[in-house]
């Protein structure tokens, strides 16, 4: 029997109405595409919530002015991973450095808006949405992606949230539905130890209605579908296979359900996680490499994972965060809420190395650094380039894309 993406998307939403998750991983979701989708490109996008501090992430060691902002917080020049003569990552970033040096890393610098917004809540949604505060925000930018681009699988999960957040608003759209998945692992009904238990529930999902009812036939549908999904799973368990090691991470463990399902063959385009902590405002330097080595080598093995079954072509990964920080440390041995940072993209496609110059330390806004890369430009080379897409619509007006990717 065919399996709608309606079908699997109602699954999603409703099967806790009878059951509940839980039960071993599965080696993927399901078998919801009937076709390969061999030749569909890929975004993943991994949040890093709270304000990453670009200024240690992508580290200026030749700037006196950065070390004498930074008399606890300042990276030593000798343990920079250099990547020109005058810029160069964090020490514990080697995942980046290598994915810099096999030509798979590009480093948008000075990216941001203008007039930027240090609310963690309103900057986000201005990265979510592309709209200011007071427009309308029903909808994200992907989740407008998805409504242009159109059901062209109608087997398939469009996109998909894998975390235990609240789904950011970037995936919202009027029209498309976007699934969030907590894992793989609580994607499984147990329905209880007896057969009967399963029979009965699945006699009143397909029992006869004396009379139309939208509610009843929805809770029915939604049940049903939840029941094929979920033997599906069952069926599929213990088939996935890498080489690869994941580190013990939180990221990393998202991030290898994501190469999963990618192997599935989902026709899904979009997969959004989210790393938070970022927001360090105190005895930053501790908590601040912790986060950079989980991104950094999260996402490398991630590729490389990928890569190794066939689809590093076709996989591409993006990270951000909603503001960068301030250049002067504060008392506390921290940074508070800044504006320009960087925006890494990773992938074979990516054209490598830095785009775009560091902003200066020399000529400060309110004691930030000025971006000169709108974030929206950044996402038009995403919309225009890797989908495909006119971003005009999407993005609200034109801007001109950044030389992402490859020719």
């Amino acid at each position: 029997m065919r399996t709608t993406r309606r079908q699997f998307l109602a699954g999603l939403a409703g099967a806790s109405a009878v059951a509940s998750f839980g039960g071993p991983a599965p080696s993927f979701l399901l078998h919801a595409a009937e076709e390969a989708h061999d030749n569909e490109r890929i975004l993943v996008v991994v949040q890093m919530t709270g304000g990453n501090d670009g200024l240690n992430t992508v580290i200026p060691y030749r700037d006196e002015a950065y070390y004498d902002s930074r008399p606890t917080l300042a990276v030593p020049r000798d343990e920079v991973i250099r990547i020109d003569d005058s810029i160069g990552l964090h020490p514990v970033m080697t995942g980046f450095g290598e994915l810099l040096e096999e030509g798979q890393l590009a480093i948008v610098q000075g990216v941001g808006y203008p007039n930027p917004n240090r609310s963690h809540f309103e900057s986000m949604d201005i990265w979510h949405t592309c709209r200011r505060k007071g427009e309308s925000r029903e909808s994200g930018w992907l989740g407008r992606y998805l409504e242009a681009a159109g059901k062209s699988s109608a087997a398939d999960v469009p996109a998909m949230h894998l975390g235990h957040e609240k789904q950011p608003l970037a995936l919202a759209s009027r029209d498309v539905r976007v699934p969030s998945v907590r894992s793989l692992e609580q994607f499984r009904l147990e329905l209880g130890s007896t057969d009967r238990l399963e029979e009965t529930v699945r006699e009143l999902t397909t029992a006869d209605r004396a009379a139309p009812d939208d509610l009843l036939s929805f809770v029915q549908t939604t049940t049903s579908s939840a029941l094929d999904a979920s033997e599906r799973i069952a069926a599929a368990s213990g088939g996935y296979r890498t080489e690869v090691e994941y580190p013990s991470t939180e990221l990393a463990t998202r991030l290898r359900t994501v190469a999963q399902l990618i192997d599935a063959g989902l026709g899904t385009r979009i997969y959004y996680v989210v790393i938070d902590g970022f927001d360090t405002h105190s005895r930053q330097k501790a908590a601040h490499e912790a986060l950079l080595r989980q991104v950094s080598d999260g996402v490398s093995v991630f590729l490389k994972d990928v890569a190794a079954h066939g689809h590093g072509d076709r996989v591409l990964t993006m990270c951000f965060s909603e503001f960068g920080r301030r250049v002067q440390e504060n008392a506390s041995e921290g940074t508070d809420h800044g504006a320009a940072a960087p925006v890494f993209l990773a992938g074979v496609p990516v054209t490598a190395g830095p785009i775009g110059v560091h902003p200066r330390l020399d000529d400060l806004e309110g004691g930030d650094l000025k971006h000169h890369t709108d974030f929206r430009s950044v996402y038009a080379s995403l919309l225009e380039t890797w989908f495909g897409v006119d971003s005009e619509p999407i993005l609200g007006r034109r801007f001109d894309a950044v030389k992402l990717l490859k020719s």
